[in-house]
């Protein structure tokens, strides 16, 4: 079983809405930053950061700050990452990843410490 279970991917069309979940039952999410990736189609592609939240901080990294949004749970168990007005070019893998409390973000693929198995979202036009 991994660290990180990533779950809400799924299909929507152009406008739609989808919120993503990552959870873990065995790493403390309290000593961690966690956040989102994502890996467009393509072999070659890389997965790059989305957005952060961890030890006060909490922020979208990018153009998509104005759709997207990344919330925790009251309990500290889940991350969310909240995606409105979904547009084609969203479509990628989404991955779940943790650093190190003391990380910036974004950070290197060398300084994830955990990864999730990820999760697809597609949209259509």
């Amino acid at each position: 079983q991994g660290q990180l279970v990533e779950s809400g991917g799924g299909s929507v069309q152009a406008g739609g809405s989808l919120t993503l979940s990552c959870e873990s039952s065995i790493l403390d999410f309290s000593t961690l930053r966690v956040g989102w990736f994502r890996q467009f189609p393509g072999k070659d592609a890389e997965r790059r950061a989305v957005a952060v939240i961890g030890d006060g901080i909490s922020y979208v990294i990018g153009s998509d700050e104005g759709r997207f949004a990344i919330s925790q749970d009251n309990l500290g168990k889940r991350i969310y990452l909240h995606m409105n007005n979904l547009k084609p070019e969203d479509t990628a893998t989404y991955y779940c990843a943790a650093t190190s409390i003391e990380e910036t973000w974004p950070p290197k693929s060398t300084d994830i410490r955990y990864w999730g198995q990820g999760t697809q979202v597609t949209v259509s036009s």
